[in-house]
Order: C-alpha cells, then sequence, then structure tokens
C-alpha cells in the first residue's frame, strides 16, 4: 500500500513539474481562462445532458461487466488490463504455478519447481458415465433439457476414436464406416452408420459398443448388446493376438482390439450394477483389474470401491485404497473422500459437537477429522452436495480432478453410501469447513496438495450444461470495475436528477466546485513559478 502511494505521489509532481514546463508554450494560462469563461455561459440543461449521458454510458458498461463476470468468473476490463497493459509493465511472466490438478505430490508444497513443472486442468474421463440412451436421454425426455455440453460429447467422440480405431481398419469396412460414426454429431446418423457397420461387417464390435450406448433405452437391452459385441470383441482380439508380432500394424490391431474388449467388460461390470447384480459386477472389475494391471488409467477401482460400498464390505474398500491411496498416484474425490468416509464410520454415530467441546477429541475422532479436511482440501465442492445444499445433476462423461464436475459425478453415485453411514454426514457438516483455516490463501499455498489451481472454473463451465450454477472456489468477490461503474452510474444518475429538478442550485453548486478544485491547483502553480524558471525555453537559452 505504501509503495502504490508513493509511486501515486511521484506521478503527480511529475504531471504538475511537466505542466508548469509546458505552460507558456501551450499558454494553459489562457485556456484556462477561455475554458472559464465558456462554463459561465452554459444552461443548466448541458449539465441535466451531460450527466444523463455519462450515466447511460456507465450504466450500459456496468451491465456489460456483469454479464461478463457472470459467464466467464472475471471482469472484461480487468482481463483486458491483465492481457495488454501487464506486459508493457514488467508483469508479464507469471511464475507463480498453481500447482496439478491431482494434487497427488502429498505434502511438500513449497518447492515451487517442482509446481510450475505440473500441467494444470487435464480432463479425465468420467470412470462412472452414464448411457446416453437409458441415462441421459430419459432426462432429456423429461426436463426438455441437454444434460451434456458440445464440449463433453466432442471429448467423448475423441475418446472412442482414440481408443477403437487404428491405421489397419482398411481391411475392415465396418470398422472404416465407424471411424465415420465416431465423429458424426447427429445422434441418428450415429446409429445409423452403425447398422450400416454392421451389415458389412458382421463382427464389428464397436457397432454393437455403440448401438448399446445411445440406440437402447433399457439397461436390460443394453447388456444384451454389450454381450454380442463382446463375444465378437474376443474373437477378433484371439485373431490379432496371433499375429501381433508381425509388423507395427498388426501390434496397433491388437492393441485396438484389447481396448474394445476391455471397455465391453466394464460396461458390463456397470450394466450388472445398475440391474442390482452387485456381487456380480464385482467379480468382473476384479477380474479386469487383475487380467489387465495397466489399465490403471481407465480408473476401474473406483467402480469396483462403488459396488463395494454397495455390499457395505468395508474391509475390501479398505483393502482397494491401501493399493490406490499412494502418494506415486493420483488422487480423485472417491479415493480421498472414500477413506474419509471409512474413518468417520468408526466414529461418526456417537459424535456431536457439545460432547467433544467438554472431552476433547479422541484419537480417532482426531483422525476422522483430519481425513475429511485431507478430502476438502482435494475438492472444496462435494460437501456442499453430500449435505444437500446445492442441486445435484447429472454427471458429465468428463471431469476435471478437484473440479465441480468431479464433485458432481462423486456424489451423484455415493450419497448413499454416506446416508447409510450413521452421523457420517453430522460429522462432515461439523467439521468440513475448519478445512480452510488450514489453507488461508488456496490459490498460493496448499496443505497436503498442491495449491488450489486457479482454471477450474473455466473447464468445469465447458464441462457442464448452461442450466447448472457452477460452484466456484475460492469465492470470487466482486471485480473492483463492476463496484466502480455502479457507484459511477448512480452518482451521475444522481446528478442528472437533480440538476433537471434543480437547475439554478445545481448550477451553482457545479461552479463552486470547479472553483474550489481550481483554487489549490493555482497556488501550487503561483509556487513553483517562485521557484523554478518561467518556461522550459528560457531554461534551455541558459544551458
Amino acid at each position: 500500500m505504501i509503495i502504490e502511494f508513493l509511486v501515486l505521489l511521484s506521478v503527480t509532481i511529475t504531471v504538475l513539474i511537466v505542466f508548469y514546463l509546458l505552460k507558456a508554450p501551450l499558454m494553459a494560462g489562457e485556456n484556462v481562462n477561455i475554458v472559464a469563461m465558456f462554463l459561465n455561459t452554459l444552461t443548466p440543461k448541458f449539465y441535466v445532458a451531460l450527466t444523463g449521458t455519462s450515466s447511460l454510458i456507465s450504466g450500459l458498461i456496468l451491465i456489460f461487466e456483469w454479464w461478463y463476470f457472470r459467464k466467464y468468473g472475471t471482469s472484461f476490463i480487468e482481463q483486458m488490463s491483465l492481457n495488454h497493459f501487464s506486459p508493457w509493465l514488467g508483469n508479464g511472466d507469471d511464475t507463480t504455478g498453481n500447482g496439478s490438478v491431482d494434487g497427488s505430490a502429498g505434502s511438500g508444497v513449497g518447492n515451487n519447481s517442482v509446481q510450475q513443472n505440473i500441467p494444470e486442468c487435464k480432463v479425465w474421463r468420467n470412470p462412472m458415465n452414464l448411457f446416453r440412451g437409458s441415462e441421459y436421454s430419459r432426462f432429456q425426455w423429461v426436463t426438455g433439457k441437454e444434460p451434456l455440453t458440445y464440449y463433453d460429447m466432442n471429448l467423448s467422440a475423441q475418446d472412442h476414436q482414440t481408443f477403437f480405431c487404428c491405421d489397419s481398419d482398411l481391411n475392415r469396412p465396418g470398422d472404416e464406416i465407424m471411424k465415420r460414426a465416431w465423429r458424426e454429431r447427429n445422434t441418428s446418423k450415429r446409429i445409423k452408420l452403425a447398422h450400416e457397420a454392421l451389415e458389412k461387417q458382421s463382427d464389428c464390435a464397436t457397432a454393437y459398443i455403440l448401438l448399446s450406448e445411445e440406440d437402447v433405452t433399457q439397461i436390460v437391452d443394453v447388456e444384451r448388446l454389450l454381450k454380442q459385441g463382446l463375444k465378437m470383441a474376443e474373437a477378433n482380439c484371439k485373431k490379432s493376438q496371433s499375429t501381433q508380432n508381425l509388423g507395427h500394424h498388426y501390434e496397433t490391431a491388437y492393441r485396438r482390439d484389447t481396448n474394445v474388449c476391455v471397455y465391453i467388460r466394464r460396461r458390463l461390470a456397470m450394466c450388472a450394477r445398475k440391474l442390482g447384480k452387485v456381487k456380480e459386477s464385482v467379480k468382473l472389475m476384479r477380474d479386469l483389474i487383475k487380467e489387465f494391471p495397466t489399465t490403471s488409467v481407465l480408473n476401474i477401482h473406483e467402480n469396483l470401491i462403488e459396488a463395494l460400498l454397495e455390499l457395505q464390505a468395508y474391509a475390501d474398500v479398505q483393502a482397494v485404497l491401501a493399493k490406490y491411496d499412494d502418494i506415486s498416484l493420483p488422487k480423485s474425490a472417491t479415493i480421498c473422500y472414500t477413506a474419509a468416509l471409512l474413518k468417520a464410520r468408526s466414529v461418526a454415530d456417537r459424535f456431536t459437537p457439545e460432547s467433544a467441546a467438554k472431552r476433547g477429541l479422541s484419537t480417532t475422532e482426531m483422525n476422522a477429522i483430519e481425513a475429511i479436511h485431507r478430502a476438502v482440501e482435494f475438492n472444496p465442492h462435494v460437501p456442499k452436495y453430500l449435505l444437500e445444499t446445492k442441486s445435484l445433476i447429472l454427471p458429465p462423461e468428463h471431469i476435471l480432478k478437484r473440479g465441480d464436475s468431479e464433485a458432481i459425478a462423486y456424489t451423484f453415485f455415493h450419497l448413499p453410501h454416506w446416508k447409510r453411514v450413521d452421523g457420517a454426514l453430522n460429522l462432515l457438516h461439523c467439521t468440513w469447513e475448519g478445512t480452510f483455516r488450514l489453507i488461508p490463501y488456496p490459490l498460493e499455498k496448499g496443505h497436503l496438495f498442491y495449491p488450489y489451481p486457479s482454471c477450474t472454473e473455466t473447464a468445469d463451465r465447458e464441462l457442464l450444461p448452461s442450466f447448472h450454477d457452477v460452484s466456484v472456489y475460492p469465492k470470487k468477490e466482486l471485480p473492483f470495475f463492476i463496484m466502480f461503474t455502479a457507484g459511477l452510474c448512480s452518482f451521475t444518475a444522481l446528478l442528472a436528477l437533480l440538476t433537471h429538478q434543480y437547475p439554478e442550485s445545481m448550477g451553482s453548486f457545479a461552479k463552486t466546485f470547479l472553483y474550489t478544485v481550481a483554487t489549490p491547483i493555482n497556488v501550487i502553480v503561483d509556487r513553483l513559478e517562485g521557484l523554478l524558471p518561467s518556461s522550459i525555453i528560457q531554461h534551455l537559452t541558459k544551458v
């Protein structure tokens, strides 16, 4: 604050000196007199028009600033100033480094050089994503709202092309058609292309995947189509496995067929979970993880954790967490909040704030509270949904770790598990806000994870539908320019109203105000005349 004041003072003094030095060449004294004579001839109508126009312009700026802030979460004037003027002032290089969105480095947040090298805002495939035809479409039929954004569906199309297409598809007409289907935006055209692919190639497993995802409206029918596709996928995988060592194209074909098999088996496990066959679902997931241990990028263990929680097999859940809640692995809301739920389960049924205040916290209670604080630090949006203080929507097909999209995806499936544990939500309600005392500046420094990334709001707005009110953390205050334009608009509108109602009084007031402002300036100029040469030209002639 002191530095800003000194800078402002130095700028003011510089302006006064320049004004004085250029006073004679610019005939500033005569111009001031002319301006004073001109102001004396103005009528009250001019002041009404002036203040009214100022109020209108500032009001339009206020409306635009407010719209821009609601849409993008920042001030347009502030953003333009940072983007275009900060580089001129030497502040163009931002090396603060907000860290990774997955926060997987645990503690040790002081290493800024490490934080700067970690990519921000990586979007992940939602491991619990719903079926478009049997789940997302139902929501659209009932509400008339689009549950998925174009950005989210475009990411899914890119995923499908990466997983299910390869260079060796030239000899497989059905897979060639499916390449077009994955790129097609219109749902009915995609389904039509999938049927066409099956006509050209009866063993096209990816066509069954698309039809199961988008064409049928019942989970039973989804399971039936996926089982048909699995037979084709396993046959194709066996064929490509025997030829994978013959060249690069054969190897990529085998990798693609393996991806198709893994995807179908994983979706079949999810179908079993939705149809109430939870034990069968758990077995399918365990077999999949055991057979393909390198597919951890698909986060199948998160599906397994949710199914085990449904069975209330808490010991098995703890065993899965022991394997995946590792400092070297990316964290997720499922990992952190499930760990907190298991620790809260042992103390939540008998925990009350009053008793804790009287007798103090036990070691088990402290561990549970610390686990909740750890989970909230990783994703601070989840408690609002778990405590049902914020409305829940269908989860998107992609999520941003530590963002609002991940919080929605987690709560959509795990809220019943928290309600099943007596007192767990009460313990969360009493303790979750205490996390923010540990991280007063979350964008600059974290406690157990890297600083909270500042880019989550923008990415979540792209992933989540427009009718959802995106949760923002940390809560942003209104930008200065919005408050400034609001004050300016109100002030000029008041001046316009008073000038219209009381023209004589406001005219005399304006003249008095201008005279009051001009008096100290004239005094300063007179003092400077006694200290400095009368003009810069005379000063230069003496040099």
